[in-house]
Parts: structure tokens; C-alpha cells; sequence
């Protein structure tokens, strides 16, 4: 396990593997944890960093808001002490929308940008998760642990398509270390974002990567992302849902890998 200190709280981090820099970024309510089969792919090429967010993970939890725009400071922070100058950026979901935002507010950080399952306009996320934005009712979800557990696991089928339990155990780990306000306000911050202003700012090689069938962000996310970075390649995995990484893994990990090696 290995951390830094930054002024705004430890940051968690793991790294494995030799050569060229990746940085791998999580989703709400995950971890770096997502990323470990990704992890032992890529290290063969690569040295690759899967850090947690503020509030996440092992990460710290004592910062007073957890916005989109803080993460995007923490990359850049990390970044800076880990003496990696620029990389590229992998997020999956709400970690997308941050290396995006990377790549447009210290676009020298970001070689490259890859965005899985990621909301370019947070009205795309899934209704229950745009209700969670809210103080009132993550308060009352947060709190009646059992009751948000059990919808997991009743929802872990469409959420993933290859080993739902495993996924729902995982997320489970996850969720215990999450607090009440990076629940809230990390998705409430990504609810009211929108970088489709933003966009035509990213000059970077830029790999949009959407399961068919997700049911937490649209799956034609891909399009606004598209139409603003007109660069952005874009792959469509037709048997996954919001974690290609997961119902997908051999084509996942082959699409980046070439994206990393070639873009």
C-alpha cells in the first residue's frame, strides 16, 4: 500500500509494472480495486498508477467537498509528486469525466485520454443515481445500509453481465469505506456537469469505450463526446453493461492496450 500527502488530504495509490506511465482513475463508489486484472495487462508494458479519489478506498475522508473539480486537482497534485509529468488517462465512469477535465484544465498532464462508461452530461447518469446527488435523500439511502445493499444485489444483474456477485461483494468493500459526504456530493457534483463547452479544448488523442447495454449512464454517451472531440475514436462493447472491464475483459484490455501502444 502506498499514499502521498497532499494539502488536501492522503491520497491512496498502487502501482504495478515496468515502463511508460498510465493513470488509472475509478468511478463513483469504487476504488482502484477495479482496475487490478487491467493492472497485470498493461504492467507487462507499462508502469500503471490506480489511486482513490478524496473519500474513497483508502484515500482520506476528511475534506469538505468532493466535486468533480477536486478530483481533477488531485490528479494533477498526485502527478506532481510522483514526478510523472504527463500520462495517460484512463477513467471509467465518474473517473472519465475527471481525465477529461484533466486534459482541458492542465492539458499538459494528459498524453492520452480514455473515458469507459463516462457521463459527458451528467444529465445521462441513471435516475437513481441523480437522486443520490441530493443531500436529503443520500442521507436517508446512506444510513439504511442494509436496505442500499440489498438493492445492489438485486440490481448487480443488469448493472454487470459476467459474475453479478462478485461484482456486488466487491462494490460491498467498497461502499463500507465511502463516506456519507463523498456519496453525495461526488455524484451531486457530477449530476450538474456538462463538458460539452469544454470539449473542443481537448487535443489529445481521446478513446470513448461504452457497453450497449449500460443502465447507469447512457450508453450513447459516446456521441456528445464525439461531436466535441472530433479526434475521439470510439468503441462499442456489445456484451457489456457499465463495467466493459468486467464483461468483457480480453477485448477491454486489448482495445486499450492498442490505444496505449498506437493511439
Amino acid at each position: 500500500m502506498s499514499s502521498i500527502v497532499t494539502d488536501q488530504g492522503i491520497v491512496h495509490y498502487e502501482t504495478y509494472g515496468q515502463g511508460k506511465p498510465v493513470v488509472l482513475l475509478h468511478g463513483w463508489l469504487g476504488s482502484w480495486g477495479l482496475w487490478q486484472r487491467t493492472m497485470e495487462v498493461l504492467g507487462r508494458n507499462y508502469r500503471t498508477y490506480a489511486l482513490d479519489f478524496w473519500g474513497f478506498g483508502d484515500s482520506g475522508k476528511k475534506r469538505y467537498t468532493y466535486n468533480v473539480s477536486d478530483f481533477v486537482s488531485l490528479v494533477d497534485q498526485f502527478m506532481e509528486q510522483l514526478g510523472i509529468e504527463s500520462a495517460p488517462l484512463v477513467g471509467h465512469s465518474m473517473g472519465g469525466t475527471v481525465s477529461l477535465s484533466v486534459a482541458i484544465r492542465y492539458a499538459k498532464r494528459a498524453q492520452k485520454v480514455v473515458v469507459v462508461g463516462s457521463p459527458i452530461v451528467g444529465s445521462s447518469l441513471n435516475v437513481f443515481l441523480k437522486l443520490a446527488g441530493f443531500r436529503g435523500i443520500a442521507f436517508m439511502v446512506y444510513n439504511l445500509p442494509a436496505l442500499l445493499k440489498l438493492g445492489l444485489r438485486v440490481f448487480s444483474p443488469i448493472i454487470v453481465n459476467k459474475d453479478p456477485l462478485a461484482w456486488y461483494r466487491t462494490q460491498e468493500r467498497d461502499l463500507s469505506k465511502t463516506t456519507l459526504e463523498s456519496f453525495f456530493a461526488s455524484i451531486g457534483s457530477l449530476r450538474r456537469t456538462d463538458l460539452r463547452p469544454q470539449l473542443i479544448e481537448v487535443k489529445v488523442p481521446t478513446l470513448g469505450i461504452y457497453g450497449v447495454g449500460d443502465t447507469i449512464v447512457h450508453p450513447r454517451q459516446y456521441e456528445p463526446l464525439q461531436a466535441g472531440v472530433h479526434h475521439a475514436k470510439i468503441s462499442i462493447m456489445d456484451k457489456s453493461r457499465h463495467f466493459p472491464m468486467i464483461d468483457e475483459p480480453e477485448r477491454f484490455n486489448n482495445v486499450l492496450k492498442e490505444f496505449l501502444d498506437n493511439g
